[in-house]
């Protein structure tokens, strides 16, 4: 008996409410046709990976930003249109916007 069915001999009466994905009531970032360049930069002796070319609504950049760096569970900023991602992870950053659906370059190193 999983847990489902001892919340249904609980209470009999309750109908549960449909759940919805919180991906799918976010609104659809604008896909591009030019690929987002994916960097590596030192800065004061520190990696970080930087984000740019995106020729979206500002809006939407700076929510990708949020995204990627909860997923990543790392500090940023979005600066001058581009996302500045503390840490070298370039390889993660790729994987993600490819599976979103992005074009994604990598440039230096």
């Amino acid at each position: 008996m999983d847990l489902q069915d001892q919340l249904k001999n609980l209470f009999p009466d309750h109908t549960p409410e449909p759940t919805e994905n919180s991906e799918d009531s976010k609104t659809n970032i604008w896909l591009q046709d030019d690929p987002i360049l994916c960097k590596y930069e030192k800065r004061k002796g520190k990696p970080i990976t930087i984000l740019e070319g995106y020729t979206g609504a500002t809006e939407d950049f700076k929510a990708l930003a949020k995204e990627l760096k909860t997923k990543l569970s790392v500090g940023g900023s979005f600066k001058d249109d581009k996302i500045i991602i503390q840490g070298d992870y370039r390889d993660k950053i790729m994987a993600m916007l490819k599976a979103k659906g992005f074009n994604v370059k990598r440039v230096g190193g």
